[in-house]
């Protein structure tokens, strides 16, 4: 008999029984006897407690921020963060960012990877679409202009192929008369078909990926509803996925050699993809401890909020507003070199702003030497993200209010972003990769006690729950076994076994709810 179906037998064989003096006549009821208080932090697993978004990094924008939350019936922190990515997007290759003067070999690109903590039901796929919705308008917009260079192209195509066939000519005259050959003109050579414009990437393989690069060099944001299924399955279809990836956060250059391209090897100039997906609590352990430490899960801003209870809108969010900012920050001109890659302008931190981040720098580095495991790559990359995030909310701001686009990041705007990665996205990151960290049983124990609560249960039973999969990562006996022994120490759960069909028959492996749980008396 295997392992798993012992532990199984465990829940059907008759062990010797005596009822409990606790159960009462009935077995049923969990106030026969007085209950110790139960612990209710088995309900977070101990977890850490969700940070509160600051409002200062998205300045006037944050009424629209919380209106558009507000609509979708989910936590402002979800919208917040797809603003972030979606606008670092439309940036793209266009800004970059550089500290000092004096360091002009550390410039950070204009890409961010946001990723919304959340359970199915607390409305992150709204949140995301308020966030996103209006990228769909503007790359249509882009798709119409995109006609015009199709019917160019055409004509183009068309005028190569007759100027080929004339030269085709030229040569076989040439060689019937013993002439040397005449060479190709210009005007033979066919140009490259221009690709459809585009914003919005979803589910892309690496391949997929390059090749809307090659057309696209501002770069694109990769839309995920689900990240779980993306950070496990970079090797899938083919070897060095997560280095693709990596390459494409650093917006890198990169080059596909691969056999099966008919057109020959693809260059990218720039690799950005900025990364917007939501992602389940119980997932993160797989996503997050499951896969190689190259750090890069550190490179995620992470967002964790309670759920919101549902209130009826009071405002109608001004998408029209949301829109004008994508739009303003799509159209950012910037110069092209010969090969068509985009050449950055770069703004500077001003000087008040960097001497607030060195400063910074050297605490972050301080807490950094007392970290471990996830978090401590994850201060390692803060800086970056810093620099990133200032960017941003130094353009986002710019879109919003209009007048001149600003040539440096100021000491205002770097304060507001320190103060949301100390107090909101460092929590949140330690709330995250601790809850990856917890032991499956501690994990299995708090989804049960949700259960007990949501469901207002006075009673469960092991079987039930095995057999129901109300338990996500329960899938043995032993798994349910070990979760229920967590609730009995915790004071939430007695054993209460209550015996079915003749006397001699099996017990049902059932147990009591301490009262107290649910706000009863635990007398």
């Amino acid at each position: 008999m295997s392992a798993a179906a012992d532990m199984q037998a465990r829940f059907d064989d008759t062990p010797p029984f005596e009822a409990p003096p606790f159960a009462g006549r009935d077995m049923g009821r969990a106030t026969d006897v007085e209950w110790p208080q139960p612990d209710m932090s088995m309900v977070s697993a101990g977890r850490y407690t969700a940070p509160t978004m600051p409002a200062a990094m998205f300045g006037d924008l944050w009424p629209l921020v919380a209106d558009l939350a507000e609509g979708a019936g989910a936590p402002v922190d979800y919208v917040a963060i797809g603003v972030l990515a979606t606008a670092a997007s439309l940036i793209g290759a266009k800004r970059r960012i550089q500290p000092f003067e004096s360091s002009p070999q550390w410039q950070e690109p204009c890409v961010l990877w946001v990723a919304p903590v959340g359970d199915p039901s607390s409305n992150k796929s709204p949140a995301l679409d308020a966030a996103t919705e209006p990228l769909r308008g503007i790359e249509q917009d882009k798709a119409e202009a995109h006609k015009n260079q199709l019917i160019y192209w055409q004509t183009q195509t068309e005028r190569a192929k007759a100027e080929r066939a004339q030269w085709q000519a030229q040569v076989k005259e040439a060689t019937k008369v013993g002439e040397a050959t005449p060479a190709m003109p210009l005007a033979a050579v066919e140009p490259e078909k221009p690709q459809r414009p585009r914003l919005i990437v979803q589910d892309g393989t690496p391949e997929a990926v390059v090749e809307i690069l090659s057309g696209n060099p501002n770069g694109v944001l990769h839309l995920r509803d689900e990240l779980a299924g993306w950070l496990t399955s970079f090797d899938r279809y083919s070897p060095g996925g997560r280095e693709f990836w990596l390459e494409a956060y650093g917006g890198r250059r990169h080059r596909s050699d691969r056999k099966s391209n008919p057109n020959g090897p693809v260059s990218v100039s720039f690799t950005g993809v900025s990364v917007l997906g939501g992602i389940q609590p119980e997932k993160l352990s797989d996503c997050l401890l499951g896969t190689v430490d190259d750090g890069l899960v550190a490179r995620f801003l992470w967002a964790w909020p309670e759920p919101r209870r549902y209130q009826r809108p009071q405002n109608i969010a001004d998408m029209g507003l949301l829109e004008t900012v994508y739009r303003r920050l799509s159209d950012l001109r910037a110069e092209m070199d010969e090969s068509g890659a985009i050449v950055p302008d770069v703004l500077l931190l001003d000087d008040a702003a960097g001497q607030i981040f060195e400063e910074w720098i050297r605490s972050n580095d301080e807490a950094g030497t007392e970290a471990a495991g996830l978090f401590k790559g994850f201060l390692g990359k803060l800086r970056g993200m810093v620099l990133r995030l200032a960017l941003v909310a130094e353009l986002l701001a710019w879109a919003k209010c209009g007048g001149r686009e600003p040539e440096a990041v100021s000491a205002r705007t770097l304060v507001a972003v320190i103060q949301f990665i100390d107090l909101y996205a460092k929590p949140s990151a330690l709330r995250v990769f601790g809850d990856a960290a917890l032991p499956v049983d501690r994990r299995n124990a708090a989804q049960l006690a949700k259960l007990i609560v949501k469901n207002g249960w006075e009673r469960v039973n092991a079987r039930d729950l095995l057999k129901g999969g109300k338990i996500a990562k329960a899938k043995t006996a032993a798994d349910v076994e070990a979760a229920t022994d967590l609730l009995i120490d915790a004071d939430w759960l007695r054993p209460a076994p209550a015996k079915i069909g003749p006397a001699n028959g099996r017990p049902r492996k059932d147990f009591l709810v301490n009262p107290s749980v649910h706000g009863g008396s635990n007398a």
